[in-house]
């Protein structure tokens, strides 16, 4: 009961923390990666009690991406802030790439080689989010797209394994996402109209 306590706690503060990080993408606010850092280590470990193994995998890639994204937001490829901007074909055909290969590696992995009992389902809601947070990194509008199809798809499995707190807070990241694809949607118009909002 009193491991139960500490795992439900450990829930909310992380939640607290997801929360905090999300806003702060939304308002594309670069600090937005150090409340989602600390987010990120305190899952690792409550997911690694609930046995979903590629959602621990896809939080230590969340967790390179989110120091990756930190500083290619802050300094790009020129040195400096990297503007919000749309996917090209490339990037596109990157992030598709990304979703069916980790699919296919978490898939088989997960089913032969760990004790997971939804194989499938968790390895769809990692791929998603791989994709989407890839990205994120590169500031690219799409993230909020390929990041919802994960949320959408991880309400029911944290439900399914007794999650409820997170369920809650990848229900509320789910209508952040829809409001933050619409905000960046926005500082892209401004943009082209000179009028861009840095971080």
């Amino acid at each position: 009961m009193e491991f139960l306590s500490q795992l439900t706690l450990l829930q909310w503060l992380g939640t607290i923390f997801g929360v905090v990080q999300v806003l702060l993408a939304r308002q594309n606010n670069i600090h937005n990666y150090l409340f989602g850092i600390v987010a990120i280590l305190i899952s690792i470990w409550v997911l690694y009690q609930s046995r979903l193994y590629a959602d621990i995998l896809l939080n230590l890639y969340y967790l390179v991406m989110s120091v990756y994204g930190w500083f290619y937001w802050k300094m790009g490829k020129q040195k400096q802030e990297t503007p919000i901007s749309t996917s090209n074909r490339r990037e596109h055909t990157i992030a598709g790439g990304i979703v069916l290969g980790c699919f296919g590696l978490m898939a088989y992995w997960l089913a032969q080689h760990t004790d997971s009992d939804v194989p499938y389902w968790d390895a769809l809601v990692c791929a998603f989010a791989w994709a989407g947070m890839w990205l994120m990194a590169k500031r690219k509008i799409e993230n909020w797209i390929y990041l919802n199809i994960s949320n959408f798809i991880s309400i029911p499995l944290l439900i399914y394994k007794e999650l409820y707190i997170y369920a809650g807070l990848t229900a509320f990241l789910f209508a952040v996402a829809i409001s933050g694809y619409i905000k960046w949607k926005k500082i892209i118009a401004h943009e082209r109209d000179g009028t861009y909002a840095g971080a």
